[in-house]
């Protein structure tokens, strides 16, 4: 695979940055040989390192060819050939085992030292994301987390246990099936709500999900409609669907999220180019000879919302350090011009095209045409970036997350 100039003094830039950080951090962190205590990581297909195999749902990723290009070269639960950016991120960061998903055997004694992933495929923002696909929703993974900190403070002691939660990494990644396994599909809710309707009510989830709130008495009427999320928009209200009207009181409520149970260091990945993933091409982009632009301006609207979400927050909650991981440019730079990076193929991935990557099996060991050499890749499936396309992802998600680490 060649490789240009720019990611060869990329790659010496990060090294520097990260021998410097560690350098300024005085190898505090675990055992003197990681930036970060831990890492928890909480979202969906990007991060899901293998929950998902051990829940009621057809989206998995434990068979061929998935894992082939990993260590071992099996699968390992993780929707890609080998490794994610998370993966690559916790090599840069010092770590020589990987935190296991909760819900594996794995995720037990001491290996809770190093983090878990709460992460399943096909969740969402929107829990009722992850209810189509009978995936963990967000709010469950909060609840994981919660179980997790009290199995920590048995392994570790409550001292430690306390200082891993508070100097530990937490990353979230979320969105992208809300939009292309939900909004874009359902219409229930495209007939119903613009695009940044649905990206406004995401926002709102992400920040409560961040901070929590102490919420008063109030009076709501909310309109639940047949076979989609409750969403009350004013422009909605004279919508022809049918519709039943329930009049609730909300009381006031401690609410622990992410910020009240210690978090202090997140980053959470903005929506990449979704308008380039090989599944909104297929399905979306007849009249378009590249990405769907119509997309790709959603993705962008809704990253600029979480973006001013995730700045408020850093001003209203005392000690957070929150950056959004803009993975929006950096994929959106290996679409467009592949060969700079080294790349053949962006438009198709490397398992399963054209109509099969429509399905839900998205690449199984009978997929038509699964190529020989993923490096070539930008995409390994319909949605999922390679492992090569993974490393320059880590790349910039580490360089643009470095205020994280000190």
């Amino acid at each position: 695979m060649g490789i240009n100039n720019n990611y060869l003094r990329l790659r010496g830039a990060l090294a520097l940055i990260v021998a410097l950080a560690f350098a300024i951090s005085g190898g505090d962190a675990q055992n003197s040989t990681t930036l970060v205590p831990a890492i928890l990581t909480f979202g969906d297909s990007a991060v899901d390192v293998g929950n998902n195999d051990y829940i009621h749902t057809i989206f998995k990723a434990n068979f061929p060819p998935y894992g082939r290009d990993f260590i071992n070269h099996k699968p390992t639960g993780s929707f890609c050939n080998g490794k994610l950016a998370t993966d690559i991120t916790a090599d840069t960061l010092g770590f020589t085992a990987y935190p296991p998903a909760y819900l594996s055997p794995q995720a037990s004694g001491k290996k809770l030292l190093l983090g878990a992933n709460f992460a399943s495929a096909r969740s969402g923002y929107d829990d009722k994301t992850a209810f189509l696909s009978h995936a963990i929703p967000l709010s469950q993974q909060l609840e994981y987390y919660k179980e997790y900190q009290a199995k920590l403070a048995k392994v570790a002691g409550n001292e430690k246990a306390r200082s891993i939660i508070k100097d530990g990494l937490y990353i979230l990644s979320a969105g992208n099936s809300d939009f292309l396994q939900n909004y874009y599909v359902n219409p229930f809710l495209y007939k119903v709500y613009t695009p940044d309707q649905y990206s406004s009510y995401l926002a709102t989830i992400f920040s409560s999900f961040v901070k929590g709130a102490v919420s008063s008495p109030v009076s709501i009427i909310q309109t639940v409609y047949f076979g989609e999320p409750n969403i009350l928009t004013p422009s909605n209200l004279d919508c022809e669907q049918k519709r039943i009207q329930v009049h609730m009181i909300s009381h006031p409520s401690q609410v622990d999220k992410l910020y009240n149970l210690g978090a202090r260091r997140i980053g959470v990945t903005s929506l990449p180019p979704l308008g380039c993933v090989p599944l909104a091409i297929t399905l979306f982009g007849m009249h378009e000879s590249g990405c769907v632009s119509r997309i790709n301006n959603d993705a962008q609207s809704f990253n600029k919302m979480i973006n001013s979400s995730a700045t408020n927050l850093q001003k209203q909650l005392p000690g957070l350090k929150i950056v959004v991981f803009d993975i929006y440019k950096s994929l959106y730079d290996l679409v467009k011009t592949p060969s700079n990076y080294g790349f053949a193929e962006a438009r198709r991935g490397c398992c399963g095209t054209g109509i099969i990557e429509t399905t839900w099996l998205l690449c199984n060991p009978k997929s038509i045409g699964t190529c020989r050499n993923a490096t070539e890749y930008v995409f390994w499936d319909s949605v999922h970036p390679s492992q090569a396309a993974n490393q320059l992802l880590a790349n910039a998600l580490i360089l643009q997350g470095i205020s994280l680490i000190g």
